[in-house]
């Protein structure tokens, strides 16, 4: 009798822990949709309100209880919008200053987090502490002594000015850095084996393996480029060397106050090519992120 109220007593605790466990998930899974919801509403109002205020008219903006959808959709905005600015000219100048300053920062962190992964050199800690550190300094800090040395070079307004200074950045070095430790070693050494130098194994086995992280980190300086707002308009002085945040940032001082359909179409040009982007390479950004934790 004794032997059957020991098992009962220790058989009872592990029965409620298995039905208390569901319950506890859902809880957790309910907490989860809940702060995924709050997060998609606070984000994601806005860029709606953005993209239904280029199809409404002025008075339809300003009417009160607000729509959130338009009552006359239409499309004047998008040609009024183009028009009061050059915008042709602002994507000329992003698609470059884009291209060219995303191109230089893959290009250097490819060969700098190669040779933090696996090439050996005196005070190759320390070199990667500093890296870690020069994450930690905010940009604005260094707006000053980079303005100086564009004005010195005389690069003030040109297209060197804007791309040069920004032509590094530490988190991509970081983020192929610990893509690049995850690739197996033993891959490494077959292909040393074979007389593969390091142009070779950057190239034809380490880059292959690891281009989710080279995609992610690519469309990371790409968005990060094309927003780029406060240090092209530093440097820049005429409207031809202006980028298209600059642009949208006149058209609203331009047009804000009393046309703001005509400012949302504008913000419209600047949103939907990295919106595009974006989900062409989704999948290549989870994939690089996840591949870029597996191994410190």
């Amino acid at each position: 009798m004794a032997v059957t109220n020991d098992i009962e007593r220790t058989i009872t605790p592990v029965a409620v822990r298995r039905r208390s466990t569901p319950l506890s998930l859902v809880a957790w899974r309910i907490a989860g949709y809940v702060a995924m919801l709050v997060v998609v509403v606070v984000i994601g109002l806005p860029v709606y309100w953005t993209v239904m205020a280029a199809f409404k008219e002025t008075r339809e903006i300003y009417s009160l209880p607000v729509t959130w959808w338009p009552a006359n959709p239409t499309l004047a905005n998008f040609p009024a919008a183009w028009q009061a600015a050059p915008f042709g000219r602002y994507y000329v100048n992003s698609l470059i200053t884009t291209f060219f300053g995303a191109a230089a920062e893959v290009i250097l962190a490819l060969f700098s987090a190669y040779a933090l992964a696996y090439l050996r050199f005196p005070r190759k800690d320390l070199v990667f502490l500093l890296l870690l550190a020069a994450l930690m300094v905010p940009v604005e800090i260094t707006i000053v002594p980079n303005y100086l040395t564009v004005a010195r070079l005389g690069w003030i307004n040109t297209y060197q000015g804007i791309i040069v200074p920004g032509a590094a950045i530490a988190y991509g070095t970081f983020l192929l850095r610990q893509a690049f430790l995850a690739v197996p070693r033993e891959i490494l050494e077959a292909a040393r084996v074979d007389g593969a130098g390091h142009f070779r194994i950057l190239f034809s086995v380490v880059a292959p393996i690891a281009q989710p992280a080279i995609v992610t980190m690519a469309l990371l300086s790409v968005v990060s480029k094309w927003n780029d707002f406060l240090w092209p308009l530093i440097v820049t002085n005429t409207t031809d060397m202006r980028t298209l945040p600059i642009g949208v940032f006149w058209l609203r001082n331009s047009e804000g106050l009393s046309n703001w359909g005509v400012v949302m179409a504008g913000s419209l040009f600047l949103i939907v090519p990295v919106l595009i982007g974006f989900l062409l390479a989704q999948r290549a950004i989870v994939e690089g992120m996840t591949a870029g934790a597996v191994k410190g």
